[in-house]
């Protein structure tokens, strides 16, 4: 069981510096706590999540570059997420707008850096699935 996320939950990438903010915008009429929830489908970058700060992942070729340019000194680079596919998600049963819902057990991963994005903070506290 795992709490729905909504717009203005909190996300981490595995080798970013900042936290981002998720906006929802696959589906606006199921709602939890009065804000939309999350699907799946929830994952483009600066729509759906804004960059994670500066990205630490040698797998990033801008990192790789700066590093190797730096003598192997790891340098980190700024984020610029590509995710590898939809979120994972735990609960795929739970439907909104015909697709599932986004738990905050769910993960993506970046296509760019090899991160994982999980879910810190859901957004709201009440509606578990």
């Amino acid at each position: 069981m795992g709490l729905l996320v909504v717009t203005g939950a909190q996300c981490m990438c595995s080798f970013g510096s900042a936290p981002s903010s998720l906006q929802a915008t696959s589906q606006t009429t199921c709602l939890g706590e009065g804000k939309p929830i999350a699907t799946i489908k929830d994952m483009q970058p600066y729509i759906n999540l804004q960059p994670f700060g500066m990205c630490s992942s040698l797998a990033n070729p801008a990192v790789a570059a700066a590093t190797a340019a730096a003598l192997g000194v790891l340098t980190p680079q700024p984020c610029t997420m590509v995710p590898a596919g939809p979120w994972t998600s735990s609960n795929p049963k739970v439907m909104a707008g015909g697709c599932p819902c986004l738990t905050n057990e769910a993960t993506l991963m970046c296509g760019l850096g090899a991160g994982t994005i999980q879910i810190t903070v859901p957004g709201q506290t009440k509606v578990l699935v």
